[in-house]
């Protein structure tokens, strides 16, 4: 079921750490939720988190429920799901419903536009999955209430829609139930990086077509490997050698997805969001199949790792990984070894907290607690915050300061992904300029992803933050800010956060996105 080929420029020392997991029984102990694994100040965290395990086999009652809601949807020509989620609401079922080759329409942005687009988009035929662990996620909430308008607008009954997905108890746990809603109520002691088999990731998908049987059916043939106290357990051994690479700076996992199916960006998340804390961790970057730039070549501080049969080029560092598997089994795998690493790296897996200073700052940005800073010039219709007295100069000072052995570049782009998915390229032209590894994420959905990684994790990458104006503005129903002012406070926020941590940003806001984006492009190259 699961095929790892590993490489370490050091195969003994590699063998004695993975002895070392073997005789701490790591891999059962994970298996048997031993909270104590990651020491006594994870410990109460973990203690609320290790439900993940053995999801393969009680999530099982979901399959049924889930196909009987999807048979009444489709009886009454309801066959557009879209998902509103942050994160790992998000994330685990837009990579299953891509490998089913299924539609799912994924709105995880606050950007007016792509808001606008998702509401426009088949309504007499679309059924909306809110999906949100907390219950109070802001962007979530926000989609919930447009949909809800639009719905309203045009005389259908929201609760004939709408599935919320949450945890028992929360707000909107509380608000779904008096509304009507169909309500799937999660397991409280999984997180939300690892909530792939949960409700989370099954809802949704199952809903929209995927096989989510069959999902678990890979991932429950997979544990016993993935369990056992054995040096041949392929979670142990890729886990190890992250932490392994890890004590010798090897820091940055570059991921090439061969099967195109975006699991990637999944892996991207589970793995930044649990390793990036107390100034280490691991960074992932991902790399798209056709042009690898930081694959090959890449840099000394990378592992590689090749997800799909075709092995990897010659890594620099020596450390790599081939790893092949079905999709269900590629998530056990994943969740294991990201645990396994955190034990080996000396971290809580399971925990995030810079997470949340960039929403709390967000926050009191909408409230008028805190302000935005005017831009240091404007120049071809771009605002620019941050230093330099042209475009030109400023793109270059931020440029020249990433670190030629051990940083990386950070773009962030709040802007609609759908509509300007293209620009996602400049990532390659970037990689080739600095020769470092660049990392890409569309605002505000890496927020919950790698966001945690650039205020927690090792302190050497500098950021590009790019926003622009909306075609028009939004209004959010029922709340005194717009969707416009609201991506404009998290872009805004993250960025105030960023510089608190003393990591350089220079912000570009463009004016006109389209003859800014070009504009942006040329300074790139």
């Amino acid at each position: 079921m699961v095929d790892v080929a590993l490489t370490s420029p050091s195969a003994a020392e590699l063998d004695e750490a993975i002895a070392h997991a073997v005789q701490e029984r790591v891999a059962s102990r994970i298996s048997a939720q031993d909270a104590t694994l990651w020491g006594p100040d994870a410990e109460s965290e973990a203690a609320v988190r290790l439900s993940w395990t053995h999801l393969p086999e009680s999530s099982r009652p979901l399959v049924a429920e889930i196909a009987a809601l999807r048979d009444d949807l489709t009886g009454r020509r309801l066959d557009h799901v879209v998902l509103c989620g942050m994160g790992g609401s998000s994330l685990a079922p837009e990579v299953i419903c891509h490998t089913a080759g299924v539609e799912l329409t994924v709105l995880d942005s606050s950007q007016p536009d792509m808001v606008r687009s998702a509401l426009a988009d088949r309504l007499e035929r679309t059924v909306v999955v809110v999906s949100s662990k907390s219950g109070g996620t802001v962007e979530t909430d926000s989609q919930r209430r447009a949909y809800e308008q639009a719905f309203t607008d045009a005389g259908i009954d929201p609760a004939e829609r709408i599935v919320v997905v949450t945890d028992p108890g929360s707000p909107l746990d509380e608000q779904a139930t008096e509304a009507g809603y169909r309500v799937f109520r999660a397991d409280p002691h999984v997180g939300g990086r690892y909530s792939a088999l949960t409700a989370f990731g099954l809802v949704p998908s199952g809903l929209a077509g995927a096989d989510i049987g069959q999902l678990l059916d890979d991932a429950q043939q997979a544990e016993p490997a993935l369990y056992a106290d054995d040096a041949a357990n392929p979670a142990l051994r890729l886990g190890v050698l992250l932490g392994v690479a890890n004590r010798h700076r090897v820091d940055k996992l570059v991921l090439v997805d061969q099967t195109r199916h975006g699991i990637g960006d999944w892996i991207e998340q589970l793995v930044a969001e649990s390793t990036g804390k107390l100034g280490k961790g691991i960074l992932p970057v991902v790399v798209p199949f056709e042009n690898a730039t930081n694959f090959n070549p890449s840099t000394a501080d990378s592992v590689l790792v090749s997800l799909g049969a075709v092995s990897v080029p010659e890594s620099q560092s020596g450390y790599a990984a081939t790893i092949d598997a079905p999709l269900g089994a590629q998530m056990q795998l994943w969740e294991v070894a990201v645990a396994v690493a955190g034990w080996s790296i000396g971290i809580n897996p399971f925990d995030q907290p810079d997470v949340e200073s960039a929403k709390k700052a967000a926050r009191e940005l909408l409230d008028g607690a805190g302000s935005v800073p005017d831009p240091d010039f404007t120049e071809d219709g771009i605002d620019v915050y941050g230093a330099g007295s042209s475009l030109k100069d400023a793109v270059r000072g931020l440029l020249d300061r990433v670190d030629l052995e051990h940083g990386y570049l950070a773009v962030q782009v709040y802007l609609d992904r759908i509509a300007y998915a293209d620009f996602a390229g400049v990532r390659e032209v970037l990689a080739e300029r600095v020769g470092r590894p660049v990392t890409f994420g569309w605002g505000p959905r890496f927020l919950h992803s790698t966001g945690q990684y650039h205020k927690g994790g090792t302190p050497n990458g500098v950021f590009l933050q790019i926003t622009g104006t909306p075609a028009e503005d939004l209004p959010v129903p029922g709340r005194d800010f717009t969707f416009g002012t609201f991506i404009d406070s998290q872009a805004a926020g993250d960025a105030a956060v960023l510089r608190d941590h003393d990591r350089p940003v220079l912000r570009l806001h463009l004016h006109d996105v389209e003859a800014g984006l070009a504009r942006v492009r040329e300074l790139m190259a």
